[in-house]
């Protein structure tokens, strides 16, 4: 598995240059002609996306890259930039598309595009195990870990906003005495398990993310309440070539009819979270 690709002087030429769209509408025809697909990711998001035993990239994100890349006739090639990098648009060729469950909210819709929701995920807040507290309620005024720049911090800043095609309503049911932010939640699990209160006294996560560290990772904790909101998280193009995302959306939409989509949430979560439960 390749995790970085090596740029050839037009795609360097491409980068150095100050352009907001994605070269100029010729993705799709770079993709299809060398038969190569690039696709960001995160090394450190589990199940979604991450390193496994045998250093290669895995999980749920994973795998529909791979099913997209298989689809358009391409090998598919990974990348790991930020995630700040990913968000703010301008690619510059670097990579084609990003399956990193993002979520499409009005902000990033400046700069991306979002061609295909292929999933939605419910958003959870966990404590220590040994913490006694057990609903929202008692969250509030506590000291409150998430992801930085994700939609789990801009829910407690009470600045979320989700205008996805089917994507449920949600209210603000937390109010975070203090938020910590985190380059990616393994980081945030990580401080909460020092214990009840020491650095953190919750953490705010994708609910299969809490769960599969617990169950996996060995994390001290204990999701409580209802989720918070479910979020529509959508395959992310740089914008500039409707021809590309219109590809991806078809794609996509068949995976979701033969049932592919479903069997890879089944495989990777236990369930079908390609629907609003």
């Amino acid at each position: 598995m390749h995790f970085y690709v090596k740029l050839g002087a037009a795609a360097l030429l491409a980068s150095a240059v100050a352009v907001p769209a994605a070269w100029a509408g010729e993705t799709l025809d770079r993709v299809m002609s060398t038969k190569t697909l690039t696709m960001s990711s995160d090394p450190e998001y589990p199940p979604q996306s991450f390193l496994n035993d045998k250093n290669e990239m895995d999980g749920f994100d994973v795998d529909v890259g791979k099913e997209i890349a298989k689809r358009m006739g391409a090998e598919l090639k990974i990348v790991t930039p930020g995630w700040d990098i990913i968000t703010a648009g301008s690619w510059g060729g670097r990579w084609d598309m990003s399956v990193g469950s993002m979520t499409p909210t009005k902000k990033r819709a400046e700069v991306l595009d979002f061609p295909a929701v292929y999933y939605y995920t419910p958003a959870a807040f966990a404590v220590h195990k040994d913490s006694d507290m057990d609903s929202l309620d008692d969250l509030n005024g506590k000291v409150i870990g998430s992801c930085g720049g994700c939609t789990y911090d801009a829910y407690l800043m009470k600045d979320l906003e989700i205008d996805a095609e089917g994507a449920p309503p949600f209210e603000y049911e937390v109010e975070a005495g203090e938020i910590k932010t985190y380059e990616t939640d393994t980081h945030a699990f990580d401080d909460l398990a020092l214990g009840d209160g020491a650095r953190l006294d919750a953490v705010f996560s994708a609910l299969p993310t809490i769960q599969e560290a617990i169950k996996k990772g060995g994390y001290p904790m204990k999701v409580i309440g209802k989720p918070a909101f479910y979020e529509p998280l959508s395959v992310a193009t740089d914008k500039g070539d409707p021809e590309f995302d219109a590809k991806i959306a078809e794609v996509v939409a068949a995976m979701k009819s033969d049932g592919t989509l479903k069997k890879l949430s089944e495989k990777w979560y236990g369930v079908d979270l390609t629907t609003v439960q």
